[in-house]
């Protein structure tokens, strides 16, 4: 389902079927080329993947734990090794940072702020954390968890790539590999924090945050 742009020239996209990872990098890759090359419409397209791990550009082999247990993708994005399936928001955002400031770390802000007022509405306090990027979330015995991945690509100043949300996704799955090549953390979900919402109820809260953290002049905090 596509509906119309609300900043600038971006269309919000949603996918009613699980979408192949190499197919989602393919049409993510045409449409940053589009906007470079013709000045098409930005995109914000909603989605979830079959069980699947991807490697990220500094992903190290050891942590891929289990090779076996799910389909591997390598992806141009940054970061390392991260699962993705069913019941897990991904939000693909292809943006040209000539609009934003051309700056990747501000854009990288951007994206955990958008988690965080997201996180919010549902009453869930994401934090941030230093070196680590991402958004995680404190438990009542003093550990934490992540509960939002972040990875992104720029090429000639148009990002895509963008977040990854645990709604209620298999978390067991996550122990194939080193998430984030981040061992000792412990990943967590919507779900597995009490919270029962919708992908519906998720997509309108994305919807109503991103304007409040993409519209804004552009500064950001890092």
């Amino acid at each position: 389902m596509d509906d119309g742009a609300r900043l600038f020239q971006i269309e919000w996209r949603h996918a009613d079927r699980p979408v192949p990872y190499d197919e989602a990098v393919a049409a993510m890759e045409a449409r940053a080329a589009a906007i470079r090359e013709a000045g098409a419409a930005e995109l914000v397209w909603l989605l979830e993947h079959p069980p699947l791990y991807t490697a990220g550009t500094s992903a190290r082999p050891a942590d891929l734990l289990d090779p076996g247990r799910l389909p591997v993708f390598k992806s141009g994005r940054g970061g390392q090794y991260t699962y993705h399936g069913p019941g897990q928001r991904i939000a693909y955002v292809v943006l040209d940072l000539n609009r934003y400031g051309r700056d990747v770390r501000c854009h990288v802000w951007r994206l955990e702020e958008w988690m965080i007022r997201t996180l919010a509405r549902f009453g869930v306090a994401g934090e941030r954390r230093d070196g680590r990027i991402g958004v995680w979330v404190a438990r009542p015995e003093g550990s934490e968890a992540k509960i939002a991945a972040i990875g992104v690509r720029v090429r000639r100043w148009v990002a895509y790539h963008g977040v990854a949300l645990n709604v209620d996704p298999d978390l067991a799955a996550f122990a194939g590999i080193v998430p984030c090549g981040l061992p000792g953390y412990g990943v967590t979900s919507l779900a597995a924090l009490g919270v029962r919402t919708t992908m519906a109820e998720i997509d309108a809260a994305l919807r109503d945050s991103f304007d409040d953290v993409f519209a804004a002049a552009p500064v950001c905090r890092t």
